[in-house]
């Protein structure tokens, strides 16, 4: 079987579709919510935005989402008894 250009070609799109799809899954980078007592219990998004609203003491940092899910990207610590519900 002889392989020509366009199954080449094919195959280096494919690699380059699979190291995409390998790299973009890799573990979150974001900053993991804080194992401390103001945290330990926050059971709705407008108690995370008493601190983190733009008026706050700790504002999201600029172009953070504006998404209602804190932790769909904020990882809780395991013994975590909060969380965020609508």
């Amino acid at each position: 079987m002889k392989i020509n250009k366009r199954d080449t070609i094919f195959l280096i799109i494919v690699a380059a579709v699979i190291i995409v799809l390998t790299v973009g899954s890799k573990e979150r980078t974001t900053k993991a919510v804080p194992d401390d007592a103001i945290h330990d219990k926050v059971t709705s998004r407008a108690e995370c935005m008493t601190c983190h609203s733009a008026e706050g003491v700790k504002p999201q940092p600029l172009g953070h989402p504006s998404a209602n899910q804190c932790f769909q990207c904020h990882k809780q610590p395991d013994h975590w008894v909060g969380g965020i519900t609508k």
